[in-house]
């Protein structure tokens, strides 16, 4: 299936960090090419702050970053608590079966926990050493950031009347990270991680850095879209949608993306490097019946769907137009971004001024607020595709 140029919007500008330590006798031994992407970023956490340097110079005097390696929960920790809370105090009553105080991370894992940024598991362990997933990074980075309530607001996702959506751990962290855009979204799409994917340092080190440089403004901005969210009264139909459509959020934006399977059952479908979607292949993975083409979604989905034969945002467009005060929840939203005429995005109405959308902006899959902006800027028309 071919997949689409529309990638969304770009709400906030790109940050620059500041300008990294400029010293003849430090050099990474190990950042080439390979990670031009990251080079900014990990000379920010490594050579402007010591956050992420972490392992001794080698014989040479060149300093390993390993910028493929895994991140554990240890280093994270360290990392996490230099940046945003290099003066706290340690509170002696938090213990670990697996790390004792006198060790070197006992400080920084400590911290962690005391602050709740971190958590230990059933049997108290931390785990120094097991990597750090997406969801546990934008969590760290969410909490340190002030936005511990509105991440709350989107985990109890609801309905004016009290119907509830069983979202998955860490959604509202794991998507206002996406929102602020913490998560780098590789142009080499089997690269690209989900929320509980581990993470390479490499992808650590761009989050830190970017949530480090945001722009005073771009906290308040995200907040106000989420706080406070509620959707509205909507039908059993509806509701559903929700509820399997928020499951994704964190997934990455796969140029010609149209499945979240977790199986190795895609590898027959082909083309694809990993679980993940486009505009419009995530609106078939909410919508589309079976139809006896490609692959089939109900199962796992656990309602049948409807027919929407259409796959790009501009076929799909073709059918119905929906004025925005029209739209209920289940309805398409169509988006022309660049204004020339032809429509190149498209996503789900959910209600109150909310949709589910996968855009390349953000990385992926997010409760995305259209109410406003650049969403209702571009908006041409929505359609119904479920009966009214």
């Amino acid at each position: 299936m071919s997949g689409e140029a529309g990638s969304g919007p770009a709400p906030f500008p790109i940050v620059v960090p500041e300008r990294p330590m400029r010293s003849a006798t430090f050099r990474w031994s190990d950042v080439d090419a390979g990670e031009a992407w990251a080079k900014h970023a990990i000379d920010f956490v490594g050579k402007s702050k010591d956050w992420m340097r972490d392992f001794a110079p080698g014989a040479d005097g060149t300093v390993p970053f390993k910028p493929d390696m895994l991140e554990t929960r240890k280093y994270f920790a360290r990392a996490a608590i230099k940046a945003f809370a290099p003066g706290e105090a340690i509170d002696a009553a938090i213990t670990f079966p697996d790390l004792d105080p006198s060790q070197t991370f006992y400080r920084w894992a400590n911290i962690a926990v005391k602050l709740g940024w971190m958590r230990r598991s059933a049997d108290g362990r931390f785990g120094p050493d097991k990597p750090v997933t997406m969801a546990t990074v934008h969590r760290v980075l969410i909490l340190a950031l002030g936005m511990k309530d509105v991440a709350r607001q989107l985990d109890a996702l609801h309905t004016r009347d009290g119907v509830t959506f069983g979202t998955p751990a860490n959604l509202g962290a794991v998507m206002l990270g996406m929102r602020l855009g913490l998560r780098y979204n590789s142009s080499t799409e089997a690269n690209d991680v989900g929320p509980s994917t581990p993470m390479p340092r490499s992808q650590v080190a761009y989050s830190l850095y970017r949530a480090t440089n945001l722009e005073s403004w771009v906290v308040p901005y995200v907040r106000d879209q989420y706080d406070g969210i509620v959707l509205p009264k909507m039908g059993p139909s509806r509701q559903a949608i929700v509820r399997w459509g928020v499951k994704y959020v964190g997934y990455p934006y796969v140029w010609g993306g149209e499945w979240g399977f977790t199986s190795t059952e895609p590898a027959a479908l082909g083309g694809q490097p990993v679980p993940g979607f486009d505009c419009s292949g995530f609106s078939w993975w909410n919508l589309r019946a079976n139809d006896g083409r490609a692959w089939n979604i109900a199962p796992p989905r656990p309602y049948v769907g409807w027919a929407l034969p259409q796959r790009t945002s501009a076929d799909m467009a073709g059918v119905g137009h929906l004025k925005y005060d029209q739209l209920m929840p289940g309805d398409l939203m169509f988006y022309d971004g660049n204004d020339d005429g032809t429509v190149d995005h498209v996503d789900t109405y959910i209600g109150n001024g909310y949709a589910l959308d996968s855009s390349s902006t953000p990385g992926g899959v997010t409760i995305m607020w259209v109410g406003d902006g650049w969403y209702r800027d571009h908006f041409v028309h929505g359609r119904r595709v479920l009966p009214s």
